[in-house]
């Protein structure tokens, strides 16, 4: 394995991290910024306001999105078998 070869695939790794943890960030940020927004305008300030929301909408979010994260991952696994079935170049 050369130089570019090792960076090319933590390239790829970046990215797959990325691609399967973006669903998740993007519904807790949302989710995050209304319950925050909601309590800024009602005033109240109540710690588990702000945590059950987002841990449940995360757990629904990964409950959906797990065949899509397994699927990415998986292929990304076999890239990466495949890479190492090729050998040395």
């Amino acid at each position: 394995m050369t130089g570019g070869d090792a960076i090319d695939l933590m390239h790829a790794a970046i990215w797959v991290a990325v691609i399967v943890s973006a669903p998740v960030i993007v519904v807790a940020t949302v989710v995050g910024v209304v319950v925050a927004l909601l309590q800024a305008l009602t005033q109240v300030q109540e710690m588990t306001l702000t945590f059950v929301p987002k841990i449940v909408t995360v757990m629904l979010m990964v409950a959906l999105s797990a065949s899509f994260m397994g699927a990415t991952l998986g292929a990304f696994a076999e890239h990466c078998y495949s890479f190492i079935a090729r050998g040395p170049s």
